[in-house]
């Protein structure tokens, strides 16, 4: 990709249950090329496979339920260019398979529920992304994977909703506040229920990209500040024209990874259909932006893609001593 590789650059992408973590993923793996990215789901480090877990009467949501020890030692050796021995769940029958090896590449994508439940799990990524679609939403689009996807019917999705939330409210939600980015897609007001207007909270910590240039121009896109976040919200209606002039002043802003540049972003499947959302495209290509400036940050000798150190709404209320450092430093 044009840089040296003193280690790899680590995104996580955190949400509750199909809040559209591999939606997000999916294209910014393809982007990056998979020969170049470690794609690691956190559901991998359950510690109770799923009889296990009705046993127990424990949900995958709670922290008891993973070994976020191992998980943690685990990130911090990919961050360090070290080789794991990965845990693979399977979601098809709830069981776990054999092992696998993994190799550090140039990035590491990483999906999950409590991927920024601790500090110390926190000081694993360079760039971190919440995803926190209204909630009345997220429940219908796990019913429809579930049942499409997972064999399960509607009743029982939605009872195993309703035995979740307590969990969801007390350990996923809260680490939105842990996130550099927080990612919402909403139903647009046209009725299309594939056309996702998109709200991006962008907080200090990261260097964002000056993003005066992609508001107005008369297709409703708007930039708010608020204390230290900055909200952008783009229509689900915009235009594809206007949707590639801004992801071309996103571009231009990383010249350096101009070879990257596909019009694949955006894309995302509904059953079998392939379909192009404009919203999606515009927030993988902003993502993209933090992970291939803070590649060329630390192939340059940074050792850290963070502009500052635990301010704003990306540092944990709950941060220890230890975290600043943890946070940005190569280890």
């Amino acid at each position: 990709m044009g840089f040296e590789d003193p280690r790899p650059i680590v995104l996580g992408v955190v949400g509750d249950s199909a809040a559209g973590k591999t939606t997000i993923t999916r294209g910014l793996v393809r982007l990056l090329g998979e020969e170049n990215v470690n794609h690691i789901a956190t559901d991998d480090y359950h510690r109770y496979d799923r009889r296990q877990r009705a046993e127990r009467g424990i949900t995958p949501l709670h922290p008891d339920c993973n070994h976020l020890d191992i998980m943690t030692q685990h990130l911090g050796l990919i961050r360090t260019g070290e080789p794991i021995l990965k845990p693979v769940y399977q979601h098809s029958d709830g069981t776990f398979g054999p092992p696998e090896y993994v190799a550090p590449k140039r990035f590491a994508v990483v999906e999950g529920l409590l991927g920024y439940h601790t500090s110390s799990l926190c000081g694993c990524y360079d760039v971190r992304v919440y995803l926190a679609p209204p909630e009345d939403l997220r429940r219908k689009w796990k019913v429809r994977r579930d049942c499409s996807r997972r064999g399960y019917t509607t009743d029982q999705v939605l009872e195993e909703l309703d035995r979740r939330e307590p969990d969801s409210a007390e350990f996923i939600r809260p680490q939105e506040s842990r996130a550099d980015l927080v990612v919402s897609f909403m139903p647009h007001d046209g009725g299309d229920a594939d056309v996702m207007d998109a709200e991006l909270v962008l907080r200090e910590g990261l260097p964002h990209p000056d993003l005066s240039q992609i508001t107005g121009n008369g297709e409703g896109i708007t930039v708010i500040e608020r204390r230290r976040e900055r909200h952008l919200c783009i229509p689900g209606h915009i235009g594809r024209e206007r949707a590639e002039e801004i992801e071309a002043i996103v571009w231009e802003k990383m010249r350096f990874a101009s070879h990257l540049r596909t019009e694949r972003l955006g894309e995302f499947t509904v059953g079998t259909d392939l379909r192009r959302s404009n919203s999606l495209a515009i927030v993988q290509v902003l993502i993209l932006y933090h992970l291939v400036t803070a590649k060329a940050s630390v192939a340059l000798g940074g050792g850290r893609a963070r502009a500052t150190q635990g301010s704003g709404g990306a540092s944990s209320p709950s941060s220890g001593a230890g975290e600043p450092a943890a946070r940005g430093a190569t280890r």
